[in-house]
Formats: structure tokens, C-alpha cells, sequence
């Protein structure tokens, strides 16, 4: 037993004894050793998951509540989650290996700052209003709770992902079943605590851990309102296939292959100070990373020098040490998968100038992998097209401004993307031309108070800001009578 098992799953509120025995081993990607043992869910537990949903959204006091009741509930969960920042922090990097770093900068309090700002924005949400119909009479339009939802989030930013879900949800006044990954369930023991303290009402949240098969029975079910998901291009497809068939609302944040377009003027040290970060940020698992780095053709030479120096200084090792800037990869399938996609570029001809194959130098254990900088990439090359999700950088050389759009655009997706220039105007005029959900002039990040998404293979919906919240209500109008005489 160690401090982090657990013997029961979190259903309808309540802690309730699994279906099953099987249970989950968390294991340290840095150490190998199993960390904790907590039960995997099963269908079984999902059906009791789902009906408990249903019955408290058909029966229950949640949707029926005014907004600002419901608002209360959350902001009191918001101030149980700023009070555990730290324990989230280590209990994420404990069971993926996100650097502590990380984990304190963003995978715990970006979270927390969703939550308040979610708050804001459902205070002045227009949840019902009355316009002026073009026949004589008022119409009153509504936003109600689209029902049950199912959240899946994935195993990289595990509270980033489900509170993006499950927190709109709440406010909009769904009920919610939480899937977790099975590689990371330990974050969503610590809501559920939050969340039974904070005074959510009984049935309104499940958490159940597993696998493939469990979560596709969740978005199968048949009293499942809504699907919103987070992960990989592939299953988004087949989750966005099964909802279809039903006609089940559903949001998909999907992948990425996102290119950092550094043109002439930019400041060199910023711009690669700013891919440090962007590029490789958890490791390089990270849907939004800028792992396409474009420079003109003149420059390339000098810049991926720099760049690779840059990356390949970093410290790579124990995700608990302050120090590291590199973590392991969440499991040994996920290091073999880098590592293939490394030997591959260097068979397409590129250029390897940091990093590649082989275990980092003193790391005895972890399923770690090399910082990796290629140069000389051709966009056509399977390194510049497909999704990596390790720290691994590809420069590749333009000849104009146009070019670096049309090379940007040059991908199944389109999901983040930034500019490196002195010239704002000139930074906003490519920003306009590149074809993605999300970009950046100088920097990169994401407002809670603008929607989130992607293009293309990227996904399907938005998430954060008013659009976020929309997602998860349906619009009634009301027509109502004109006035007699």
C-alpha cells in the first residue's frame, strides 16, 4: 500500500465499492516502480455512473437551479482547488512525469485560473433574454443544459483537460461522467474529494478510470447527452463517427503540428528562448507545442545552430527536481514511439544536430528520451507531418513570407501557431493568414477568456470563454403571444 491507493471509485458523489477487482498500477515514469493501485472501472461501473447522471439530470435539483446558485457550488470548489495547488502539482508530476516546474507554472494553476474565469464569464452569460420577433410578437431565447455529458480528457494535462469540461458543464447545469486515463487517475481522486466538500449535489459527478473499452462504452451509451473529448486525432475520429450515428452533441480538441514562423526582423534570442518553452513545454507532450520552427532561408544555417544549442542544454532527469526542464515520456510505449520517429527523420535525410536515439546520459531508469533539434526538414518529410508528442524540433527554411504561410498551412492540422517579429502589424497580417484555431505574435498562450480550439484534424467546437461555455447548452426559443389589440 503506499499513500496514493485507493479502493473505491467516485460515483454519483459518492465513494462506492467497483463492479470488479481489476485495478489500475500507477507507475513512475522516472523510477518504473508502481506508485499506486487504484480500482479500474468497467462498464458495469459506467452504466452506474450514467444512471446516476441521468436521474439527477432528469429528476434533480442541478439543472433546475438558477445560475447563480449553481455559480456559489463552483466558486466554492474554486477555493478548495487554490488552497491544494501544490499537492495537484506533485500528485501530477508523480504519475505522468511532468517536471515540477511544469506542473507548479501550469499543469495545477492554470486550472484554478479556468475555474475563476468560467465564473466570470457565466455571471454575465445571457442564460435567457427576450428580443424583438420579426412577426409582431417578443421571442424569448434560452440557453438550457444539453444533459448528460460525457468528459474524456487525456493523460498529458489531466486537470487542464477535464476542468475545461467539467467545469462549464457544471455552470451550465449538466450532469457529468469523467473518464479519466488510466495512466494518470490520481489528480481526479483529489477533485472528487473537492468536489463532494464543495456541496455538489448527489449524482451530478462520476469519476471512473479505464481504459479504451470502457471509454468507448461511455460515449456508446445511449443516455449520454453529450461527448467532449480530448486526445489524439485517431480516436477523435471514431468518438466523432459513434456520435454522429446517434446525433450526440459532441467537442473534440484533438492534435497538433504547429510551426513558429521566425521571419528576418525577429529578435533571435527571444524567438529561441520562446521555443524552450513552446516547443518542448511537458516534455514536448503537448497538443499546442511549436515543434515546426520556419526560418528564411538565409538565416537557417545560424538559427538552428543557436536553437539546437539551446535545446540541448536543457536538463533532462528527475521530474521532482526544480532544476529539470525534461521530463520522461508518460510510459515506455510513448519513449519507443519518439525515439522510432527520431530514427525516422534521420533516414528522410535530415539533419540531426542535438539529441537522438539512445537513453540520456546518466539515467539509469525512466523512459527518457534526448532532446531532439533537426535541420534541413522538408515539410513533406513524416517528422514535419505527423504528431511526435515528444521533444523533438524540426527547423525548416523558407524563401518569403508566403511561403512560410503556405508552409504553415501545409498540415492536416491546425490547432496554434506563433510569429516571431519587431513589427506587430506585420506579425497580426501573417496571424490572419495562417490557418489555425489559436496563434501568437511574440508569444503564445491560452485566455481563458477567449474559445480555444482547432482547425482541420485539430477538432471540432471550442473551449474557454463564452463559446466555451455555449458548448454545453442547447437554445430553446420562446414565442410568445403579441399583446392583445
Amino acid at each position: 500500500m503506499t499513500d496514493l491507493d485507493r479502493d473505491a471509485l467516485f460515483i454519483g458523489g459518492t465513494w462506492t465499492k467497483p463492479a470488479t477487482g481489476a485495478v489500475l498500477e500507477v507507475v513512475s515514469p522516472h523510477s518504473e516502480e508502481v506508485v499506486a493501485r487504484v480500482p479500474e472501472g468497467s462498464t458495469a461501473d459506467i452504466d452506474a455512473a450514467v444512471a446516476a447522471a441521468r436521474k439527477a439530470f432528469d429528476e434533480g435539483p442541478w439543472p433546475q437551479m438558477a445560475p447563480a446558485e449553481r455559480i456559489e457550488v463552483v466558486q466554492n470548489l474554486s477555493a478548495l482547488y487554490a488552497a491544494r495547488l501544490e499537492e495537484m502539482a506533485t500528485v501530477i508530476s508523480t504519475e505522468m512525469g511532468s517536471p515540477i516546474s511544469f506542473s507548479s507554472l501550469a499543469q495545477a494553476p492554470a486550472p484554478w485560473m479556468q475555474i475563476e474565469a468560467f465564473l466570470a464569464v457565466a455571471r454575465e452569460f445571457p442564460w435567457e433574454s427576450t428580443r424583438p420577433g420579426a412577426l409582431g410578437a417578443d421571442v424569448m431565447v434560452r440557453h438550457e443544459p444539453v444533459g448528460v455529458v460525457a468528459a474524456i480528457p487525456p493523460w498529458n494535462v489531466p486537470q487542464f483537460t477535464v476542468l475545461s469540461k467539467l467545469v462549464p458543464a457544471l455552470l451550465a447545469g449538466c450532469t457529468v461522467v469523467v473518464k479519466p486515463a488510466p495512466e494518470t487517475p490520481l489528480d481526479c481522486y483529489l477533485l472528487a474529494e473537492m468536489l463532494a466538500e464543495a456541496g455538489v449535489p448527489e449524482g451530478v459527478v462520476s469519476i471512473v478510470a479505464g481504459g479504451r473499452e470502457v471509454g468507448e462504452h461511455l460515449v456508446r451509451h445511449p443516455d449520454v447527452d453529450k461527448v467532449a473529448f480530448t486526445g489524439s486525432t485517431a480516436a477523435g475520429r471514431l468518438i466523432g463517427s459513434i456520435c454522429g450515428e446517434q446525433l450526440k452533441r459532441v467537442s473534440l480538441e484533438l492534435g497538433g503540428k504547429s510551426a513558429a514562423i521566425v521571419l528576418d526582423d525577429a529578435d533571435e534570442a527571444a524567438a529561441i528562448e520562446g521555443m524552450k518553452f513552446l516547443g518542448v513545454m511537458n516534455s514536448g507532450q503537448a497538443c499546442v507545442a511549436q515543434t515546426r520552427v520556419l526560418v528564411s532561408r538565409e538565416r537557417h544555417d545560424a538559427f538552428a545552430e543557436a536553437l539546437a544549442e539551446a535545446i540541448g542544454a536543457m536538463k533532462v532527469g528527475d521530474p521532482m527536481d526544480p532544476a529539470t526542464e525534461i521530463g520522461p515520456m508518460v510510459a515506455a510505449r510513448q519513449a519507443d514511439r519518439v525515439e522510432k520517429y527520431i530514427a525516422l527523420g534521420q533516414e528522410e535525410g535530415a539533419r540531426l544536430l542535438t539529441g537522438g536515439t539512445g537513453r540520456p546520459d546518466g539515467l539509469a531508469t525512466g523512459w527518457y528520451v534526448r532532446p531532439t533539434v533537426f535541420a534541413g526538414v522538408d515539410n513533406q518529410m513524416r517528422i514535419a507531418q505527423e504528431e511526435i508528442f515528444g521533444p523533438v524540433l524540426s527547423v525548416i527554411a523558407y524563401d518569403d513570407v508566403d511561403d512560410a504561410v503556405r508552409i504553415a498551412n501545409d498540415s492536416d492540422y491546425g490547432l496554434a501557431g506563433t510569429v516571431w517579429t519587431r513589427d506587430e502589424q506585420a506579425g497580426i497580417a501573417v496571424a490572419r493568414r495562417v490557418r489555425t484555431g489559436t496563434y501568437g505574435v511574440n508569444t503564445y498562450t491560452m485566455d481563458f477568456a477567449a474559445p480555444f480550439g482547432g482547425f482541420k484534424a485539430s477538432g471540432v467546437g471550442r473551449e474557454f470563454g463564452p463559446e466555451g461555455l455555449a458548448q454545453y447548452t442547447e437554445l430553446k426559443s420562446v414565442y410568445l403571444s403579441a399583446p392583445a389589440g
